[in-house]
């Protein structure tokens, strides 16, 4: 079985990159601020998690925060308004800076002391494929043990770290047929 899929959707196929379904669901765990970054009370949400402290200010700037503490402060007291480009900055640093602030303790929930959590592997759509290029894949269930790689690289935002996570770390124990869950519809763990 090749390591990985080259033409994926070739004949037909649908399905998502597996480790971008862990990450969809590790997002879903966290508990982000449900408010749009859109309306004021959302943008403010996002803007007092990250200047409440000074480290809070510096993991903002590092996660590409680039307004002046002046303007963060004429946003929260409403004397001027986020533009369209600001308010993507805002919720990309929050989500950045957020999941670094949960990583820790996530990794401590999915990992339970060396027991881990268990994962549902709920295999890509083939209804479009024609038969004879119909591959056998079913819905998988396994306990993952080690999750270290990934939430490291889900924290840092690193997509290709995740992928070789997602291969060494978490399909690698499903045996010979790892290869056939490099795409899947969803992916199913609660911690």
């Amino acid at each position: 079985m090749p390591d990985r899929n080259h033409e994926f959707g070739k004949f037909g196929a649908r399905g998502v990159k597996g480790y971008e379904a862990a990450a969809r669901q590790l997002d879903n765990l966290v508990e982000f601020i449900a408010t749009p970054v859109t309306q004021r009370r959302g943008m403010l949400a996002r803007l007092n998690y990250l200047t409440r402290t000074e480290h809070a200010k510096a993991a903002a700037r590092a996660a590409g925060l680039t307004v002046t503490d002046r303007t963060l402060k004429r946003w929260a007291d409403g004397k001027a308004a986020p533009s369209r480009k600001s308010l993507a900055q805002l919720e990309g640093a929050y989500r950045q800076v957020r999941r670094q602030n949960v990583a820790r303790h996530l990794l401590q929930r999915l990992n339970q002391d060396g027991r881990g959590t268990r994962v549902e592997f709920h295999p890509l759509n083939q209804s479009q494929v024609s038969r004879p290029h119909v591959r056998e894949v079913s819905f998988r269930t396994l306990n993952v043990r080690h999750w270290d790689r990934m939430v490291e690289a889900w924290a840092a935002g690193d997509d290709e770290a995740m992928d070789d996570a997602w291969f060494s770390d978490i399909t690698a124990d499903l045996g010979s047929d790892y290869g056939a869950y490099e795409y899947v519809m969803n992916i199913g763990f609660a911690a």
